[in-house]
């Protein structure tokens, strides 16, 4: 499978995944102020645009691996450091973002 499309599909599957474990482990002190679908589509929203960047930070350490002159292990290993700090960017601006415009308890 191409590692760009691999890529697409597990955030995707994350994205999901993400959701539900925050809603109910990371937030679950919060007292939701809004509706399940607005909330939903306020975490989408946020973890889409977190997943560009995740993506992004991804596609630039491939690339550049692609561009420099590594030994051969190397080479291979610049997907796995592409997933690890473009999930770590990615996580850092998603969870940043969901706790004041997704799981924030919302005025009444």
């Amino acid at each position: 499978m191409n590692v760009y499309l691999a890529r697409v599909f597990s955030y995707g599957v994350a994205m999901v995944a993400g959701y539900l474990l925050n809603r109910y482990f990371t937030f679950h002190h919060v007292d939701f102020g809004r509706k399940l679908l607005d909330q939903l589509l306020r975490f989408l929203s946020v973890h889409s645009l977190g997943g560009l960047i995740n993506f992004g930070v991804f596609s630039l350490v491939v690339y550049w691996g692609d561009q420099a002159e590594l030994q051969a292990v190397w080479h291979r290993l610049m997907p796995l450091l592409g997933v690890w700090l473009g999930g770590l960017v990615g996580m850092t601006f998603n969870f940043l973002v969901s706790r004041k415009l997704v799981f924030d308890a919302e005025s009444k």
